[in-house]
């Protein structure tokens, strides 16, 4: 079983801990997969209704070894098709991070990513492609498990953009570099991204103006131990639009938008067996970030979560968002009291047959939509994810 990640419904195909199916086999010049999941998501408590939404997610993705296929020496490539359907149960819910990863604005089937890979000796590598940024940046483990968006990419960085940063289901065109560092595990890694995410499957296409800009990304990181630790940073050439700030033409005004991240990673438990991990990581962006000026998340992973169970999963997740001057003022001109959102997840998972995993998860959630007079709301969901 993949382990997702997501912003405001964001994506990985990376295999992770102990449910995790490694992308391509070493000894296979094509490597095929197909992920279905589907989701039963209900409010229970607060909320605009308390009626069941079914969703649904299909991972399609093909991992070719370009030596194999073609003796291109040290290149491969990767191809994935989304297709997402359903009802979006954050329409109940009312969260400005919402609460389910694979939740999409629009249903649809997309070309989500198509890159090339080419080893550049040393351990170095450059991508060039479709790309999700989530696969790489902002991105660990030991919070992928979580449904919630914000355990994926931090809330910050997730809504800036015009459909949000190159992040699941919208990607853009992009070159990321990657190379190690010394002889310890440590790395850079860097991108350069079309500002507006936008794909085959979205109106309009692939984005090939690059009318918006461009958004660079840059991650620094190592690993001692039982320790992780990663860096990042981000900024678009061109600023996003803001549509908590409106200009006298009655459009988003466009500011400056860029922001930093820290993750930390520690194994409190590591054993041959089983793994406990802590997680925490946090975000910061401009004033004039919209909706979000900083975000938190926190938690454990429990792998495996029962004995004589090697494939469970437990996991426990905080998050807070930290919604920003513009997002206030404007609420406040609608009668709103603006607060941060924050939000509690626990959540189990694990394999029932070789190729079905089941995961009860809960979510609370305190100021719902940065409203303090919002009541509390608990979140209610059911996945399903068969592998093939």
């Amino acid at each position: 079983m993949k382990l997702r990640r997501a912003p405001v419904a964001a994506s990985a195909v990376l295999a992770c801990v102990a449910l995790a199916t490694p992308l391509r086999a070493a000894d296979k010049p094509v490597e095929l997969g197909t992920e279905v999941t589907v989701d039963v998501v209900g409010v229970a408590k607060g909320g605009a209704d308390h009626r069941a939404r079914v969703l649904s997610n299909v991972d399609l993705t093909a991992a070719l070894d370009l030596e194999a296929l073609a003796g291109w020496s040290g290149a491969r490539a990767f191809v994935y098709v989304l297709d997402n359907h359903g009802l979006r149960p954050n329409d109940a819910a009312g969260k400005l991070e919402g609460v389910n990863n694979i939740e999409v604005p629009k249903a649809g089937t997309r070309l989500f990513e198509a890159w090339v890979e080419q080893d550049l000796g040393r351990g170095a590598s450059l991508r060039v492609g479709l790309y999700d940024l989530n696969s790489e940046f902002y991105a660990t483990d030991s919070s992928a498990v979580l449904m919630a968006p914000p355990f994926g990419i931090g809330s910050e960085f997730a809504a800036t953009g015009r459909n949000g940063p190159s992040i699941f289901p919208c990607s853009a065109l992009a070159a990321r570099l990657y190379v190690p560092v010394g002889d310890d595990d440590a790395f850079a890694r860097l991108a350069v991204l079309g500002a507006k995410a936008q794909t085959l499957g979205d109106p309009g296409g692939i984005d090939l103006q690059f009318g918006d800009g461009l958004l660079f990304v840059g991650e620094v990181g190592e690993a001692k131990g039982s320790t992780r630790l990663t860096l990042g940073g981000w900024g678009y050439s061109r600023g996003s639009l803001n549509a908590y700030l409106i200009g006298p033409d009655g459009e988003p005004v466009r500011k400056p938008s860029f922001g930093a991240y820290a993750m930390f990673e520690q194994d409190l438990l590591a054993r041959d067996d089983r793994k406990l991990t802590a997680f925490v990581r946090a975000g910061l962006s401009n004033k004039d970030a919209a909706p979000f000026r900083g975000a938190l998340q926190a938690g454990v992973l429990l792998a495996p979560a029962l004995v004589g169970r090697p494939d469970s999963l437990f996991s426990v997740g905080f998050h807070e968002s930290w919604t920003s001057r513009s997002f206030r003022a404007a609420g406040r001109a609608e009668g709103m009291i603006p607060a941060n959102e924050q939000g509690i997840e626990v959540t189990y998972a694990d394999k029932i047959l070789p190729w079905l995993a089941l995961q009860p998860d809960v979510q609370w959630v305190r100021h719902p939509g940065g409203d303090e007079r919002a009541p509390a709301g608990v979140i209610l969901s059911l996945r399903t994810m068969a592998s093939f």
